[in-house]
């Protein structure tokens, strides 16, 4: 009985032994991590958006003009004497336009040409006393002016737009000399003209609707020097030197 008591002891040992040999015999080459899945989606990230400002449009604006600085002086046509400085036109008033424009869009810079006409009650006159014992008054009025303009802008948010201004102009004005002499005489001469000119300037553009939007712009109007020849006085010449800024409102509708 001893003896197989024995036995079975040996036996059991073997066989533990031979299970602890093989565990080891597994793990000879060190030991092995776990495995872990390294396939992890990264988030998707969206673009913020930056609104649809591209495509055709039209509108119209209702504008104050003020600050003109047209500084009249006049000279002798044969002697070319200069007779001094008569004073300084400040050219200001209301105003109104319509406009027709197109627009590309690239990611935010929006661009394109606008075509526009405004007219209004851009004027000023001044009076002065002359040499014959009367005065002098001298007047100038922007009936109105054609204007192509080019708008580069950066879409702030989808619904603000904040662009530069520069473009070519035409305008149309009267230019007025009229006068008294001391013994009851009066004399009235008219020069008007067409020059060309350049506008600069900034503007905000907010949106209502997808196709509607309001504008707010400040613009400054330079139409260069032309020179007026009177025949009062035996003939005396002035250089017209209109310009002004102009603060504006518009409605934009885009189709």
């Amino acid at each position: 009985m001893c003896a197989v008591l024995v036995k079975a002891s040996l036996t059991a040992g073997a066989v533990a032994s031979l299970a602890l040999g093989t565990a080891l015999a597994a793990n000879a080459g060190g030991y092995t991590p776990p495995v872990v899945d390294t396939d992890v989606t990264a988030p998707v990230v969206e673009s913020a958006p930056v609104g649809d400002w591209a495509g055709a449009y039209a509108g119209l604006t209702l504008g104050y003009a003020f600050g003109g600085d047209d500084r009249v002086g006049f000279t002798e046509v044969d002697t070319g004497t200069y007779l001094g400085d008569a004073g300084k036109l400040e050219l200001g008033g209301a105003n109104a336009g319509l406009h027709v424009g197109y627009r590309w869009q690239r990611d935010r810079w929006v661009f394109g040409p606008e075509l526009g006409f405004e007219a209004g009650n851009i004027k000023d006159t001044i009076t002065f006393d002359n040499q014959l014992g009367g005065s002098t008054d001298v007047s100038s009025k922007i009936r109105n002016v054609l204007a192509l303009r080019l708008k580069t802008g950066y879409a702030l948010r989808p619904d603000l737009l904040l662009y530069g201004i520069a473009g070519i102009a035409r305008a149309d004005v009267e230019y007025k000399v009229a006068g008294t002499d001391g013994s009851g005489g009066s004399m009235s001469e008219s020069r008007d003209f067409k020059s060309n000119g350049y506008i600069v300037g900034l503007g905000v553009e907010r949106k209502l609707s997808d196709r509607m939007s309001v504008t707010g712009e400040y613009e400054y109007a330079n139409f260069g020097k032309t020179t007026r020849t009177f025949q009062v006085d035996g003939g005396v010449s002035t250089q017209a030197t209109p310009d002004y800024h102009n603060v504006k409102l518009g409605l934009n509708f885009k189709f």
